[in-house]
Formats: C-alpha cells, structure tokens, sequence
C-alpha cells in the first residue's frame, strides 16, 4: 500500500524550491515536538531561524501552503525556564503559524499562564476535547478551522492527550476532557458530511506510540472512516518516510481507506512536508515527505525580524549555557528508559533524600530512614556528553518544576507501580533496587537482594509528580508526604554536582540495568 500511494523521498531545500508536483496543490507543512529548542543544536540540526528559511522557501515556491503545529512548543531548555513563554509564542506568531494545538506541556504553567499566552496566538487555535468553559482559557480554543483552497474545503481538527496521571491536576483544573477518538470521529463525520469538506485532517498530540494504555495516532486511524490524514505529536516519533516497514505512514481504516499518519520527531529537527493533489484527494495523490532542518543556509536567508527578537533573550540563556561546574567521566543517554542517566537520576534522588533525612533527625530523632528512591525517566529530557557540564546543560535536562518527597509508601503500591514501570521498559530506580522481570510476565522487586514485602511500609524519596500517581504509576498515590522539599529540584542538582565538584569528583553512573529479565539455568 505504501508505495502504491505515496513516493517515500527527502526532500532537500535546492529541489523544493521552484518545484510544484500538481497544478492543483495544497502543501502543508508540519512541526511538533519543538521543546523550546530555539538555537541550532550542536550538530548543527533544528533551531528556528532555519526553520523559518524553509518555510519561506517553500511559501515562495508553493500557491497554497499551510503551516501546522502539533504542539509541545514549549519545556526543555533555558528558554522556558526563564523566560515562560515568552520567547516561544512570539517566535511562531513570527513564523505565521496557520493552526496550533495545545501539547502537555503547555499546561507546565498552570491554566491561567495557558490562557495569558495563547490568546495572542495568531492563527486557528484548535482542541475539539477540551472544554475550557469553566477555566481562564475559555473561548480561546475552537474545535476546527475549514480552509477553503481553490474549489475545495479542508477542515482541520485539533485532538489532545488525555490528561490523567500526565499533567499534574492543579495545571489542567476546571478542564474537561472527552475521548480522542470519539471526539475526533465525530467531528470528521460532522466536517465531512454537514460542511462537505472535501479532505479533513486530525492535528493530534495523542502520540503514534503510547507506552501506557492510551490510544495512539494509528488506533485513531483504524477506527475512523472520515478522517483523511493525521499529522500528529507527542511521542517524538519520526514517521520516516524511507523506512515504511519500521514505521508505517499509510493506515488503513475501518472502510478499508488509508489515512496518511505522519511525525516530525522531536526538537524541530525536520519540517514534514505533504503534498496533495487537490484534484484527485480520492485516489489519496498525498505526497509525503520531510525536509531537515540544519544550518546549510547562508545568513542573509535568516528572518532579521526574528533574529533581532532573538538577541537579547539568547546572550542570557548563552551565559548560563557556558557557565560550568562539573566533569563527566562518560557521556550518558537520556533516550532509554534503562541505563546510566536513568541510574544516576535514581541515586541522586537516594542521596539527597538520607542527606535530608539525616538533617531531619536533628531535631526530629524519630525521622525514618530512607529506603529506596526513584525518579522519572520522562525528566531526563537532554543527553550528557563526556566532559564538561554547563549549569545550562543542567537546567535544561531537568527542566520540570518538580520538588523532591520523602514519602512512606506500602511494599504493594510500589510493586504494582514497578509492574507499569516495567511495561514502559524502565524507570529510574536507585542502586540498591532490582525489578527481576519474571518468564510468566510478572515481576520481582528486591531491595538489597530481598523480595521487597507486600504488607511492610517503606520510606521512598522520589518528585512529588510521582507521589501523586501521575505518570501512569497511580498506585504511588497512595503514599504519605513525610517532608516537601521547597525547592525545585534541578536545583538540587545544581548543589550536588557543585558539591562533587568541590570534593574533585566527577559526574559518574553505574550503566547495569536495574530493570532485568529472570535468569535460567540451562543444561
């Protein structure tokens, strides 16, 4: 099916430029994932002003174009950190945004923060399932956006995640939420038959993949029948038009149609780019494909507009970045839910829980001491390289505002939490646990090399986020709050790598996994 409707290509700046596959043709462009990383990356991959020149480009060389995000622009880098928002919304009004959704992580901030930046937001802003009616962002959103190109009508729905156990229940408070699939469906058959759109397309943040039981871009596909195309967000998943067997673009729906899934990845490395043949949407004439965005271009193609706006907001976050304070023995992977980053998160958050409990027991000898520890890979959102560690660097792989909890929890919540964790591939647990993956599907927690026990109650450090139950480990939600730290904890980081540092000692982790298959014995 693959090849029979689409040519799988990349599609580099010198052959797009000038270039139209139909007479009759709508493009449209497509980002998501983007996390707030506004410069050029050091391998010279993403940044904005690149991402502008392209789409220049291709506005120059294309009659109708519409440019689409699917949101999570903001959280990831110092540019959020400092400056909330302020640099992002304003770079995509820059960059003439045409329809945006909301990401999770545009709720980091709470409703009110939403609201405040999104009613400048210029464009179509779509959610079809979330009712904001009763929160400060009521009548910002509409649930779709028919554009009208040439003779015919696209209609554009926005879908969002749902929000349990994802974003923390204070930041999405008043906000209901109705099914992604059930609201998406019913909005296509309304577009397709009422308003006689000729093509519809979902713009979700509901993830291609979802490693807790969450409906995906390709369930939605399945179970539909009027949607066309669905350019979607969330997972960071690179729909790569060249390797169709490892992630198919073309998914056949419940009438037998294919509907055109599609993703950019993560960090605004590429610029999807789906050419239609209005003329022959039938017959699904969806040309697909993904531009890279790098720093091939020369100075003079950079928007001037954006780079002045730029400037200032970059000499702070450049100062920081520079700044360093540590020494990294290797470099450490934030893209596996199992290893050393994941490791090293885990024994922070054991040490800096007996540090606190320790300091506890002066005035409170009673204090209990701390058993395990976990934090969430999800918070571990940049890599580390061998060498020096900048404060920037920091800041920006923990960008969450989490707060560190010395929490009692009963040994069953924990290994019903393990169990989920386990499923996802991992979580970032401390040195002395070990989640033994058993050969009939269920698991095994030790501490120090014993079963840990159903009935006891233990003392567990990890980020109030978790001890909430969100992430999809609800069962952590039934622990008890012995001790809120009040600060955040990236800054916590900051003082312990500080402290090695003053003690000469580098940034190190153990890289064993922590979440293991059984052994067997074989003759």
């Amino acid at each position: 099916m693959n090849k029979k409707f689409i040519k799988p290509l990349i599609l580099s700046l010198t052959s797009l430029i000038g270039t139209t596959l139909f007479a009759d043709n709508l493009v449209i462009l497509h980002t998501n994932d983007t996390h707030s990383n506004i410069d050029v990356a050091p391998d010279g991959t993403g940044g904005v002003l690149p991402r502008k020149a392209i789409i220049d480009s291709v506005r120059n060389a294309e009659k109708n174009v519409v440019l689409v995000d699917a949101g999570d622009m903001v959280q990831g880098t110092l540019y959020f950190n400092y400056f909330k928002g302020d640099v992002e919304y304003p770079l995509f009004n820059l960059m003439d945004y045409d329809i945006r959704i909301l990401g999770n992580h545009e709720f980091d901030n709470g409703l009110k923060e939403l609201a405040d930046h999104w009613k400048d937001v210029k464009g179509a802003r779509l959610s079809a399932n979330y009712d904001f009616s009763d929160t400060p962002a009521k009548g910002i959103f509409e649930p779709y956006v028919i554009k009208k190109i040439g003779k015919k009508k696209i209609g554009f729905i926005g879908i969002n995640i749902a929000p349990e156990s994802l974003i923390s229940s204070e930041n999405y408070k008043g906000m209901k939420y109705s099914d992604a699939v059930e609201t998406a469906n019913r909005w296509a058959s309304f577009l397709k038959n009422d308003k006689k759109c000729d093509l519809v397309v979902a713009v979700t943040h509901i993830g291609y993949t979802s490693d807790v039981d969450k409906k995906t871009d390709v369930d939605l596909a399945r179970e539909s029948k009027d949607i066309d195309i669905i350019i979607g967000g969330h997972s960071h998943t690179f729909v790569n038009p060249a390797t169709p067997d490892l992630t198919p673009y073309w998914i056949e729906n419940e009438v037998g149609q294919p509907v055109l899934v599609t993703q950019t990845g993560r960090y605004g490395k590429n610029v999807g780019y789906i050419n239609i043949d209005l003329d022959k949407i039938a017959e699904r004439k969806f040309d697909y494909r993904y531009i890279p965005v790098t720093d091939r271009f020369p100075a003079e193609k950079y928007d001037v507009k954006i780079s002045a706006f730029l400037a200032p907001f970059k000499q702070k976050v450049d100062s920081v970045n520079n700044r360093k304070i540590g020494m990294a023995t290797a470099s450490m992977n934030n893209n596996s839910r199992i290893g050393a980053y994941p490791n090293w998160g885990g024994d922070f958050a054991l040490w800096y829980g007996r540090h606190i409990a320790d300091s506890l027991r002066v005035s409170n000898p009673s204090f209990p001491e701390i058993d395990f520890a976990m934090v969430n890979v999800g918070g571990i959102r940049q890599p580390m390289t061998e060498g020096a560690v900048t404060e920037g660097q920091i800041l920006s792989t923990f960008p969450f505002s989490n707060f560190i909890e010395i929490v009692k929890i009963k040994g069953s919540d924990f290994i019903e939490a393990m169990k989920v964790a386990s499923g996802k591939g991992g979580e970032a647990i401390s040195g002395n646990l070990r989640v033994v993956k058993l050969k009939d599907g269920d698991i095994r927690v030790l501490l120090d090399n014993e079963p840990l026990d159903p009935e006891k109650e233990y003392i567990l450090a990890t980020i109030d986020y978790l001890a909430n139950g969100n992430d999809g480990l609800t069962s952590l939600g039934n622990s008890k709050v012995l001790w809120s730290d009040p600060r955040i904890m990236n800054v916590r980081i900051l003082e312990y790598i500080n402290r090695l540092t003053s003690l000469g000692l580098p940034i190190a982790s153990d890289p064993s996994p922590r979440f293991v298959e059984a052994v067997e014995i074989t003759e």
